[in-house]
């Protein structure tokens, strides 16, 4: 089982004192969002597992071999905060990593999260995203967010019992959690 935090003031605690983390969950659910204020209160990088080691232009995968390299390189630096899932190098992440972000959201809200995303970047690439890699909404995205938690879930919870399992995990499960650990960051330790 995991090493669970419930507590999202001793999670502020933790979070301060951490060097590299890691922020996960099912797409939509607001990881990149959660990401991109937390990383500067905390003074680390934010690294996007899309943007920075999957995808190339045109929605092209880039080659696994490669991908592992260039996220081995990544977490051997000292201070980063990592957004994306990406179970398949969780072997290379947790045992690097000091704190997880798992943010939980139920799947209608991760649905909401990426027709929304879908309708506000129509077209065109989010920052977080490849260069050329267009914002879209298909049936096999659509269906991976409805299957995550009953597919997914149980090889995440796999690897950080085998990869990390000393790592503190934080479970956000609504964007009210989400908001109350920001203010706490924000908060004199």
């Amino acid at each position: 089982m995991p090493n669970f935090v419930t507590d999202l003031k001793h999670a502020a605690e933790l979070l301060r004192r951490s060097q590299r983390i890691l922020v996960i969950g099912c797409s939509g659910g607001g990881k990149t969002t959660l990401s991109n204020k937390l990383a500067p209160r905390l003074g680390l990088r934010h690294i996007s597992m899309d943007r920075d080691f999957y995808w190339l232009p045109g929605w092209v995968k880039r080659q696994k071999v490669e991908e592992r390299q260039m996220i081995a390189a990544a977490v051997a630096s000292t201070r980063w905060l990592m957004d994306g899932t990406g179970s398949s190098s969780f072997d290379l992440r947790l045992p690097r990593t000091d704190f997880v972000l798992w943010v939980r959201l139920p799947r209608w809200r991760c649905l909401m999260g990426v027709t929304g995303r879908w309708l506000r970047w129509w077209g065109r690439a989010r920052p977080e995203m490849a260069p050329g890699c267009p914002e879209k909404l298909d049936l096999e995205f659509l269906s991976f967010i409805w299957n995550f938690e009953r597919r997914y879930v149980p090889y995440i919870i796999a690897a950080m019992d085998r990869f990390g399992p000393d790592v503190p995990v934080l479970q956000l499960k609504s964007h009210q959690e989400m908001r109350r650990l920001l203010d706490l960051l924000v908060s004199p330790a």
